[in-house]
């Protein structure tokens, strides 16, 4: 720079301070990026941030946050556990975002989209200067990319079933640097809540894992943070096996809050894997951690009436649904003896109904939850009243009744070598088997026991087995080598487009028999066709007819045994600011980017 002729001393006095702010401030920033050594930056484009709002907060410090069990994965397309997709939402973002405290859709990576006429087309629009966590710019590739991985069966994507309309996959194409255009066979009736929950990956770093088969390899815990990047708020800085993993703030994070300060907020979350929900408790109690989540009732009761430095809240009837199912698979002719015996109990229907009517749902919502839940006869919570079929029954729970089932199905009583009665199938072996469930769950290893003592009074001998999350997870869709497992899903859509994997035969989370070529009862491709009218009806009214359907086939047929829903019951230290807990998955995170320490001592930058 150079100063113009006849300018006065003051004025070149003033210039060469400006350069030298400048100067220092390159310095500054030179040095910030030799420190932070791993992630390189790329000359700014324009940015649209999205501005949001709610309560301003303060920059800096961190917070600590217990999880029952170390994530299986940080790469969104084969999260199936409730772990990993709490840590992943907060390191992607996507491209249409259903805000979990109104349920309502609201632009994300997306800046605007459109909808055709004829409800067959859907045309988004990128923002600008869109960056992922390491700097690199995003493109409609990205999206290109992100919508080919999803779709290919090969990748086993969870979320595939959701892209799939009208029997055929969502068609993709870029209309310019800035817009992609969906095309669909059949007008979706959910409309764009279809975009929420599909993070748009990075294709410089997954696109050579992709083409080499590797893709499910990769996100690993111990993938190095410079080779993992997304769109959210947080990216990854540290795994510690067995003790943490350690988020850091994204400084390229695309919202801002209302006075225009970047978000997030902290610097830092740091994810503590905390297995028994009791340490979590003590945990919390002693201040090491900030927040606590997903709590049992009885945990829940304890804090509330020592509460002092953080504040209790149940939010109410949640969507997570919890149920006993038997193995269905199809094994083949290589499978043990004992297994086939005990599936050809299992796929009486009267058996099924039999257990259905024997379990003592009011007792497991006393008992696993002090009251703070709902005794469940389908899928869809109280928490979900639009979606819930009112002529779906309730039947008290009736041991005559499942008597009389058995027995109709062929089996009989007899006497045990203790006196104690004993049911016995129609060729006079013993009724036994095991139910297997997470050893890091309280509610459903309680859940297990009490139907083992529901069932001994029908003359069935179970045996629960705990068994460590991936271990369960594991022989659940792997091995299958399992009698029973009482378990739980977590809708994160009140839509029920978003258990679609769940009730579609061909689903990857279709428990009882997973991922079937071709249904395998009637029933179930009554079911197949079901959802597929619902998923294309723009009617409200007939995607609700179709969808109480389903679960009066659920009822009757009973392939899961819906035992019951939790309140969903959280608490966080009262300096923790815009601390709003939902209903929807995630239950204190889904505000991540807005969360702020009040303490000034923990505002620091670190």
């Amino acid at each position: 720079m150079r100063c113009a002729p006849g300018s006065n001393v003051s004025e070149r006095r003033a210039r060469l301070g400006h350069i030298g702010t400048v100067l220092a401030a390159i310095s500054s920033c030179f040095l910030a990026i030799q420190a932070a050594g791993s992630f390189p930056t790329y000359a700014n484009a324009k940015e649209e941030l999205l501005r949001v709002a709610g309560e301003i907060g303060r920059p800096g410090g961190r917070i600590v946050i217990a999880l029952r069990s170390e994530p299986k994965t940080l790469n969104p397309l084969i999260a199936a556990d409730a772990t990993s997709r709490e840590v992943i939402g907060a390191m992607q973002a996507d491209l249409v975002h259903i805000n979990r405290a109104t349920q309502l859709t609201e632009p994300a990576l997306a800046k605007s989209w459109k909808m055709s006429a004829d409800g067959l087309q859907y045309t988004l629009t990128l923002r600008q200067g869109l960056k992922f966590s390491d700097g690199r710019p995003v493109d409609i590739e990205d999206v290109l990319f992100t919508l080919r991985v999803y779709l290919d069966e090969a990748v086993h994507a969870t979320q595939r079933d959701l892209l799939i309309v009208g029997g055929k996959p969502i068609a993709v194409r870029k209309v310019d640097a800035q817009t992609v255009a969906f095309t669909l066979a059949k007008p979706y009736g959910v409309g764009e809540r279809l975009f929420d929950g599909l993070a748009i990956l990075p294709r410089h770093l997954l696109e050579t894992p992709y083409r080499e088969g590797k893709l499910a390899q990769a996100g690993g815990l111990g993938t190095p943070a410079n080779q993992w990047a997304g769109l959210g708020a947080f990216r990854l800085k540290e795994y510690v096996t067995g003790q943490r993993l350690v988020l850091e703030r994204n400084p390229y994070y695309w919202k801002t809050d209302e006075q225009g300060n970047r978000l997030p907020y902290l610097d830092e979350i740091v994810f503590l894997f905390v297995p028994s929900a009791d340490a979590q408790v003590l945990r919390f109690q002693s201040g090491e951690t900030d927040i606590i989540s997903r709590l049992g009732a009885e945990n829940f009761s304890v804090l509330s009436r020592q509460a002092r430095d953080y504040t209790m809240a149940d939010a109410g009837p949640g969507l997570e649904y919890n149920f006993l199912f038997f193995n269905l698979n199809e094994l083949g002719e290589k499978a043990p003896a004992d297994m086939a015996r005990k599936q050809s109990w299992f796929r009486s229907e009267k058996f099924r109904q039999a257990v259905s009517l024997a379990i003592d749902r009011e007792a497991i919502v006393r008992l696993v939850y002090q009251g703070r839940g709902a005794a469940l006869w389908g899928p869809v919570t109280p928490g979900n009243p639009r979606w819930a079929d009112a002529s779906i029954a309730h039947p008290t729970r009736s041991l005559d009744k499942s008597r009389q089932l058995l027995a109709e199905a062929g089996f009989r009583m007899a006497k045990g070598e203790s006196a104690e009665p004993q049911l016995l199938d129609a060729v006079g072996r013993p009724v036994e088997f095991s139910i297997v469930t997470s050893s890091s769950n309280a509610d459903r290893a309680k859940m297990a026991a009490l139907i083992q003592d529901d069932l001994k009074q029908l003359g069935m001998r179970v045996q629960v087995v705990p068994l460590e999350l991936r271990s369960l997870i594991d022989r659940i869709t792997q091995t299958k080598e399992y009698d029973a497992c009482v378990l739980g899903i977590v809708s994160f859509d009140a839509d029920p487009n978003s258990d679609l994997n769940v009730w579609l035969s061909s689903g990857g989370m279709h428990l009882w028999n997973l991922s079937q070529k071709h249904p395998a009862t009637d029933w179930e491709a009554e079911i197949d066709l079901l959802m597929e009218q619902q998923l294309t009806a723009t009617n409200a009214a007939q995607r609700k007819k179709s969808y109480d359907r389903v679960q009066e086939i659920l009822g009757e047929h009973q392939p899961m045994v819906f035992l019951a829903s939790p309140d969903i019951l959280v608490g966080a230290k009262k300096s923790i600011g815009n601390f709003r807990p939902a209903v929807l998955e995630p239950y204190v995170l889904w505000n991540v980017d807005q969360l702020y320490q009040r303490n000034g001592a923990e505002n620091a930058r670190r």
